[in-house]
């Protein structure tokens, strides 16, 4: 069986890859995400790979194009931030499951699983479990939810259209993993919450809203569930949770490291919603209070058709799944996708760096090599700073996956150059070097803010070919040091990958520049 996995990046994509490889009865596996992965690590090495950003209408002809001959599609992608881009969100969510299920029926592909969630549900106040005929029409001020509700309305909408294609609408509870860690913080906590001195010890008592209760489910266990679907052809509505509820006892439980008296403060959600909203709204808290709503009133499911129509049973506790996030986000746990990258950049793999002890050798002047790595590295951090905005600004185009994926592989080739300056002996760049750096080659052009950038189409041309004069002199950088390879005690197949990555950095900004500048001085009526 041939099976596509349309976002296979994030959480639950990841986790849907280790499942198919698992499984004899999968011949070829697929993935699709606006960014991609490092291709050569588990489990993203099992999959062929296309960057596809499904939100644009335009994006239907290359879906098509990738599932011709596919069997089954695992539809998985969807952007939980930023909040403050509604239209965005609604873009890559609702119009992207559309633009996902008419391209795989145009391709010929009988069998469509599409992750909806628990989310999708009506509020409610009780405790009661809803199996899945309970109403989907989301809740009002979660983002979220209406999201989701609209994604339902679209599926609906394509079974009445395409009846020949059957689709498994899968709505999983809370979906935790040790490896998701990092993700889930960003996502919902930011960087102001210090969740690594979880490492060191817990808080004695939580505090915690008291109406709050919800489900979990590990996500092996829902990535399982997504399979058993695509493998036998389910249709319908299944709702896929973990068998225990998690009230705020249990939470404060697993987040004080004493399942047994875990101690929690009742905090009354009415009391708590202003304070999450002004959080959100003052950049401190990711998460908005819709969060909250839903954590409040979202129903609790019963899981009884899966576990009798998929033959599906979960293998771990909601509670189990929580203490495994735990001590993923405490230790900044993550995976080699731009979703899931560990909160820390711990190794620099695959690029070697010299052994223990090593020295450089006498004709080589250490100073002048120091001062010149030190420039590079200085360069580089300015380079990953305005490579962000520069990757925000094309969020809404058709180019950000490819802006974005330069970003992140400058982030890590700036830590892998940190390392390699370490390793030689030489000292962190003093505070002045990325300001004389700056004030050489950048301060020159115009500094914009982000929101002007996405404004005024000329300046996202400027931006872009200062990028690419940036890329230009990084190349040259490791050309230069390619020469000092066994000086330095580093393989030189690890200068020539990176500048190999360099040149295609540079496609990537080409690509997207062509873009930008066709756009940038037409009048628009």
């Amino acid at each position: 069986m041939r099976i596509a996995v349309v976002g296979a990046t994030g959480n639950a994509g990841t986790a849907v890859l280790r499942e198919l490889a698992r499984q004899d009865g999968v011949e070829s596996i697929l993935g699709i995400a606006r960014r991609l992965p490092n291709q050569e690590l588990e489990p993203y090495n099992h999959a062929d790979w296309r960057s596809i950003d499904v939100q644009f209408e335009d994006s239907r002809a290359e879906l098509i194009e990738a599932l011709t001959g596919y069997d089954a599609v695992i539809h998985l992608s969807w952007l939980i931030q930023p909040n403050k881009e509604r239209e965005l969100l609604r873009r890559v969510n609702v119009d992207g499951t559309r633009h996902v299920l008419e391209a795989a029926a145009a391709a010929g592909v009988k069998h469509i699983v599409v992750a909806s969630s628990v989310g999708a549900y009506s509020g409610v106040n009780d405790d009661q479990l809803r199996d899945e005929s309970w109403s989907t029409v989301g809740i009002a001020s979660s983002h979220y939810s209406v999201d989701k509700a609209a994604q339902e309305r679209v599926m609906d909408e394509f079974q009445v259209k395409h009846p020949e294609v059957t689709v498994a609408r899968l709505r999983p509870a809370l979906k935790f993993q040790g490896s998701a860690g990092s993700e889930i913080q960003r996502y919902f906590l930011g960087e102001w919450v210090p969740v690594q001195f979880l490492r060191a010890g817990r808080p004695p008592i939580i505090p915690f809203p008291k109406e709050a209760r919800a489900q979990a489910v590990h996500t092996d266990d829902v990535a399982q569930a997504y399979v058993l679907a695509a493998l036998k052809g389910a249709d319908g509505a299944f709702n896929i949770c973990a068998d225990d509820i998690l009230t705020p006892q249990i939470i404060g439980g697993v987040l004080t490291g004493n399942t047994k008296y875990g101690r929690v403060l009742p905090i009354p959600s009415k009391a708590l919603r202003p304070l999450v909203k002004a959080a959100h709204r003052s950049g401190l808290l990711p998460a908005d209070e819709g969060w909250l709503d839903m954590a409040v009133h979202a129903p609790l499911m019963d899981n009884t058709r899966a576990k009798q129509e998929l033959g599906w049973q979960p293998t771990k506790t909601g509670a189990e799944a929580l203490a495994e996030l735990i001590e993923g986000m405490a230790a900044g746990q993550g995976k080699r996708s731009a979703p899931m990258r560990p909160r820390e950049q711990r190794s620099v793999a695959p690029f070697t760096l010299p052994p223990k002890g090593h020295r450089l050798p006498d004709d080589i002047d250490a100073l002048a090599l120091r001062q010149y790595m030190a420039d590079h590295l200085a360069g580089a951090a300015a380079g990953y700073n305005r490579m962000q905005r520069l990757a925000q600004a094309y969020l809404n185009t058709p180019f950000y996956g490819d802006v974005a994926t330069v970003a992140e592989e400058v982030r890590i080739e700036q830590k892998f150059l940190q390392k390699l300056m370490n390793s030689q002996g030489f000292p962190r760049p003093g505070l002045l070097a990325p300001g004389l750096w700056v004030g050489e080659r950048v301060a020159r052009v115009k500094s914009y803010f982000p929101k002007e950038v996405k404004d005024v189409p000329s300046v996202l041309v400027l931006e872009t070919e200062l990028m690419l004069s940036a890329v230009t002199g990084k190349l040259h950088g490791w050309k230069t040091l390619i020469n000092n390879a066994d000086a330095l005690g580093v393989p030189a197949s690890v200068f020539e990958q990176l500048i190999d990555d360099t040149l295609r950095q540079y496609e990537r900004l080409q690509k997207a520049h062509e873009y930008a500048r066709e756009r940038a001085f037409k009048k628009a009526f």
